[in-house]
């Protein structure tokens, strides 16, 4: 499905505009941290409504923008030290799959995890 998705968006982005790796990274990434927006509020709020007063999901919420914003800066940083002939070159493909892949990871799995280590140490010490 990765290749299909990659072939489609390949076919979209060729019609319209010339290929630049930097652009694509960048959209990748404002797109990654609006779902880790959302992700961090949605969860963090079902953790603040609970019926006890600990600070644990504020640290939490601390923890979760500590953590993105060294990723990203170092996604973009790495992408936008390409040259203009780097940014259009196919054979980036599989390093951008690479890095658009550890992305989402990031921006779907830390708060997620970060919400379920809250939860069972709120568990564990209750």
């Amino acid at each position: 499905m990765a290749k299909a998705w990659d072939r489609m968006f390949a076919a979209v982005h060729s019609q319209h505009k010339p290929l630049d790796w930097r652009k694509r990274m960048s959209d990748h990434i404002a797109w990654a941290l609006l779902v880790y927006t959302g992700l961090q509020i949605f969860v963090t709020m079902g953790a603040l409504k609970g019926e006890s007063a600990s600070l644990l999901p504020y640290f939490a919420l601390i923890m979760l923008v500590v953590a993105i914003i060294p990723a990203c800066r170092r996604f973009e940083r790495r992408w936008n030290r390409l040259s203009d002939a780097q940014a259009a070159d196919p054979a980036f493909a599989r390093y951008f799959r690479h890095d658009r892949l550890m992305l989402w990871a990031a921006a779907v799995g830390l708060p997620t995890i970060i919400a379920g280590m809250c939860q069972l140490l709120s568990l564990l010490f209750t």
